[in-house]
């Protein structure tokens, strides 16, 4: 159960674990606590407004990246499907990356020269942000993502997964409606659904 999806039936004032917490109390026992993405900051939304290959390396290119700022960016970025026109994850100068397998200290990104050719930032593939989609290259967002938008919030990867353990006599809970009615009691909270409902003729 995604708990962004329960927080638009029933939204108390307690965190992913004392909801689950409280569910296991409730005889509803939390089997696993997720993060949907592990923790990193200070990645953007950005457009890339120019690509150019790099003086002095075939498989670099020099972009000029919109990020939402006064100034554009320039970074250096090796993926193979960097082009003009594409938003992707930019993570700026000072962002906090999720560690790489084997280390436990989150990869921070700092200015730099890549073969002699300035670069403030990185652009992100999905495995750089914890959302590997397969691709070998940068994750292409959608065309009509707001330029500098923390990408935590518009891919809404502040949110975790609750794997909770349904008993037979409890069938009442086997969807997110019944989920949320419970959550809603525990708490003393009202309960409606979060849409209308559709009418019979």
């Amino acid at each position: 159960l995604s708990e962004k999806w329960l927080r638009e039936w029933v939204n108390p004032a307690l965190t992913a674990e004392q909801i689950g917490e409280q569910l296991t109390m409730a005889g509803l026992e939390l089997d696993d606590l997720t993060k949907v993405a592990k923790d990193f900051s200070g990645v953007v939304v950005g457009e890339v407004l120019t690509c150019e290959q790099h003086p002095d390396a075939d498989k670099l290119k020099v972009t000029t990246v919109n990020v939402g700022t006064s100034e554009n960016l320039q970074i250096v970025c090796g993926a193979p499907n960097v082009a003009v026109g594409v938003k992707v994850p930019v993570a700026l100068v000072g962002a906090k990356l999720p560690p790489a397998d084997g280390d436990d200290k989150p990869f921070a990104i700092k200015k730099g020269k890549l073969r002699g050719v300035e670069s403030n930032g990185m652009l992100c593939g999905g495995s750089e942000i914890d959302c590997d989609d397969g691709v070998d290259g940068l994750l292409i967002l959608p065309s009509d993502a707001p330029v500098g938008t923390d990408v935590r919030d518009y891919l809404e990867l502040d949110n975790h997964v609750l794997d909770i353990s349904i008993t037979p006599n409890r069938g009442d809970c086997f969807s997110v409606r019944g989920i949320a009615r419970e959550v809603a009691v525990l708490n003393g909270l009202p309960f409606a659904l979060p849409f209308d409902a559709i009418k019979s003729p």
